[in-house]
C-alpha cells in the first residue's frame, strides 16, 4: 500500500514539474524585468491594435433639427456630422422646403472645413467634439 502512495506522489511530483517548467517557458522577460506570459503579451499587442484601428471610427457624431425656413416649422432641416478623433469625417445637411428636401455632403478635416458652414453646420461639429 505505501508504494502505490509512493509511486502516486512521485507522479504528482512530477506532473508538478512539468507545470512549472511549461510556465516558465511561456514567459517573456520585459524591460522592467518582470515575467509576464506570452499569451498575455499578445493580449497587450491585441488591444494596442485594436485602439489604434478606433481612432480611424467615425465615433464623434451629432445632428442639429432646424427650421431652414422661418414659415415652415417642425424642424424637418437637419445637419448630421461623423467625426472620427482627429476631427475628419464628413457633414451631411438636408434642408426641407415646402416642395422639395436637397441634400449637401461637405468634407471636415481636423475639426474644420475648406466650405463656409452654416450655423448648424458649424454647431453639429460643435457638439460632435468631445
Amino acid at each position: 500500500m505505501s508504494e502505490v502512495l509512493a509511486a502516486a506522489a512521485l507522479l504528482v511530483a512530477v506532473a508538478a514539474l512539468a507545470a512549472g517548467v511549461l510556465a516558465l517557458r511561456r514567459t517573456t522577460p520585459r524591460a522592467d524585468g518582470s515575467d509576464l506570459p506570452t499569451d498575455v503579451l499578445g493580449l497587450r499587442q491585441e488591444v494596442a491594435a485594436l485602439r489604434a484601428e478606433a481612432v480611424a471610427g467615425l465615433r464623434h457624431l451629432a445632428v442639429v433639427r432646424y427650421d431652414a425656413f422661418g414659415d415652415m416649422g417642425g424642424h424637418l432641416s437637419w445637419t448630421l456630422a461623423l467625426l472620427d478623433d482627429s476631427g475628419d469625417g464628413v457633414l451631411l445637411s438636408s434642408i426641407h422646403g415646402r416642395s422639395e428636401a436637397r441634400t449637401y455632403a461637405k468634407n471636415v478635416s481636423g475639426w474644420t472645413c475648406d466650405t463656409q458652414l452654416s450655423p448648424e453646420e458649424d454647431e453639429a461639429i460643435s457638439h460632435a467634439r468631445p
